[in-house]
């Protein structure tokens, strides 16, 4: 099994590294992609070494689909590719996880229309524009979107991250 976490300088440090570790300590293959190859660092000087570019991505290739949050998600966000990823999780029926401002990259893919969702307190009402249906809790589980709010509820968004993964 495969997972891709997709994420940009500025990331969460927690919201990316617990799920890249908890992720292969379950033995599932994991692909940090981002803008482009090299290193990105996180707001915590965290640095973490870029598998492959955006463009080199491909969501036929990877089980599951990891959104960390932080401010990468507002630059991610902006990447064609990256709305595209998000966009073949879906429709491939894939699930897709997303915590604090992870959120933020779905919303701008326009795939939260209608969905329970949570996220970040600051992202809340875009979230609700984005015609979600915002839910302050840690953890919400809408089908294969899997949706948190900060790093204090990895342990919630972990638990139901790996359900995702059947393990």
């Amino acid at each position: 099994m495969k997972a891709l976490i997709v994420s940009a300088d500025g990331f969460e440090d927690s919201e990316l590294l617990v799920p890249y570790y908890r992720l292969k300590e379950a033995g599932i293959e994991v692909t940090v992609a981002s803008l482009s190859r090299g290193v990105i660092k996180g707001k915590h000087g965290y640095e973490v070494a870029v598998d492959k570019a955006l463009d080199e991505a491909s969501a036929d290739d990877y089980a599951i689909l990891v959104l960390p949050g932080g401010a990468a998600p507002a630059v991610v966000r902006k990447e064609a590719k990256a709305l595209e990823i998000a966009r073949s999780f879906f429709a491939l029926d894939k699930p897709v996880v997303a915590i604090c401002h992870g959120p933020q990259i779905l919303i701008s893919a326009g795939l939260l229309q209608g969905r329970r969702a949570t996220c970040y307190v600051s992202v809340a009402d875009e979230l609700k524009a984005a015609g979600a249906r915002y839910e302050d809790q840690e953890v919400v589980v809408d089908g294969k979107l899997v949706t948190s709010r900060q790093p204090a509820d990895l342990p919630a968004f972990m638990r139901e991250t790996m359900r995702q993964t059947g393990l």
